[in-house]
């Protein structure tokens, strides 16, 4: 079985109009994502394994060769940052 990223408790992404982008919030403050990392965790819905959500991503941005590398290093640095948890 393939671990599934997960955004950790206590956080919450969301749209932000007001931004035109996403943010991730938590009880000490917000973090605002760029496009990329927004692409990413919006993907990261607690059932989607690291390849169902690149194979997600590729489908969605068909010209951005392959995204493998990038998805899973940002994946790696979500989890340093404690935003994603693994089940």
């Amino acid at each position: 079985m393939n671990p599934v990223p997960r955004i950790r408790r206590g956080f919450r992404l969301q749209w932000e109009p007001a931004q035109a982008c996403f943010v991730l919030l938590y009880p000490e403050g917000m973090v605002r994502l760029n496009g990329s990392a927004g692409a990413i965790l919006e993907a990261v819905d607690g059932e989607r394994d690291v390849e169902t959500i690149i194979e997600r991503l590729r489908t969605r941005f068909p010209d951005a060769g392959d995204l493998g590398p990038d998805v899973r290093e940002f994946l790696r640095e979500a989890e340093r940052q404690h935003w994603i948890e693994w089940q």
